[in-house]
């Protein structure tokens, strides 16, 4: 694994690495080094060589810097030339850590391939509110007109016929920082999906959700009986779709309406009166267990974890604590 090394004046890695770290989850072979008042540039040096040797791949670094031009760039880009397979990249931000460390989940992957795959990203967390202070796109002069796609005719069949969902996710919070960073980058999806009656018909919410998608992928709100209808709607074939739903109740009626979901990420699930805490991230009451047994009864595959990189947590343990800790608050 690519081995990483966040620097800057102050204590903007530490804090970085930290925020990154609750969006993204904790991370091996990540480093910090400060530039604090009291250093020289050589105390500044030897501290990276020190942070570079706790790295369990000392051949594959990349560097993710504050400044270009300032002293821990200086002293980073004074070492690239003895280890050409090191890179650093500048103006570090959080878009670019939790890129990087996705990209580094290719075990093949090296820090020069990392680093080229950051920039478009990068740059691209860069956004304004409101959004008429956007710099106006520069667009090629012998760029033809668009020409209007319009709407595609109903009983086309596009790809097999069948969307795809790359991921169906439980989650309360529904589309935040960890799904619209973590779970987008790692199952490429065109389309996020939020099924929900209650958030279909909140405009305020509904208008949230639209806004909090990633850049390149569009986000929709509907409601349940609109996603049993796009499920069988042969013009979404070449769709690939990240569903969220708010609660398993809302996933239930989707399954039994005929969308055809074989396996759920359960992220979040908030507690409220009545619940009892079975993970760090997962509350329930009674209604909530049986909804799951009858999904997995349906044969619904479950994986219990926040973020990619978080280990899975045992479906069938999480169950029986469950059910041990209801009929003790019973």
């Amino acid at each position: 694994m690519v081995g990483i090394v966040l620097a800057s004046h102050g204590d903007l890695a530490a804090g970085i690495k930290q925020t990154a770290s609750m969006v993204f989850g904790d991370q091996p072979d990540v480093v910090t080094v400060s530039l604090q008042p009291s250093m020289g540039p050589d105390d500044l040096r030897a501290e990276i060589e020190k942070e570079v040797a706790t790295l369990s791949d000392q051949e594959q670094v990349l560097f993710l810097v504050d400044l270009w031009g300032g002293t821990p760039f200086n002293q980073i880009n004074g070492l690239l030339d003895s280890h050409p397979t090191w890179v650093a990249v500048t103006g570090m931000n959080l878009p670019m850590v939790i890129t990087a460390y996705t990209l580094r989940m290719n075990p093949d992957a090296t820090a020069h391939e990392i680093a080229s795959g950051l920039i478009a990203e990068s740059r691209g967390g860069v956004r304004v509110k409101p959004e008429e202070l956007e710099p106006a796109e520069e667009k090629p002069a012998a760029a033809a007109a668009p020409v209007a796609a319009g709407a595609i005719p109903e009983g086309t069949v596009l790809g097999d016929g069948h969307i795809k969902f790359v991921l169906c996710r439980v989650d309360t919070r529904l589309l935040h920082g960890q799904v619209a960073t973590t779970w987008t980058k790692m199952t490429g999806p065109d389309r996020i999906i939020v099924v929900s009656d209650a958030v279909a018909h909140d405009d305020l919410r509904k208008t949230m959700i639209q806004q909090a998608a990633p850049p390149g992928v569009k986000a929709h709100v509907i409601p349940i009986k609109k996603m049993i209808e796009v499920a069988k709607d042969p013009r979404f074939g070449a769709t690939k779709a990240m569903l969220l739903f708010e609660t398993p109740q809302d996933l239930l009626k989707c399954i039994e309406g005929g969308v055809d979901i074989k396996k759920v990420n359960l992220g979040s699930m908030a507690h409220s009166v009545g619940k009892v805490v079975v993970t760090n991230a997962i509350a329930m009451d009674q209604a909530d267990v049986e909804c799951l047994e009858t999904l997995a009864a349906k044969g619904v595959e479950f994986d219990v974890r926040k973020v990619p990189a978080d280990s899975p947590e045992s479906f069938d343990g999480m169950m029986k604590k469950a059910k041990a800790e209801l009929a003790a608050q019973a």
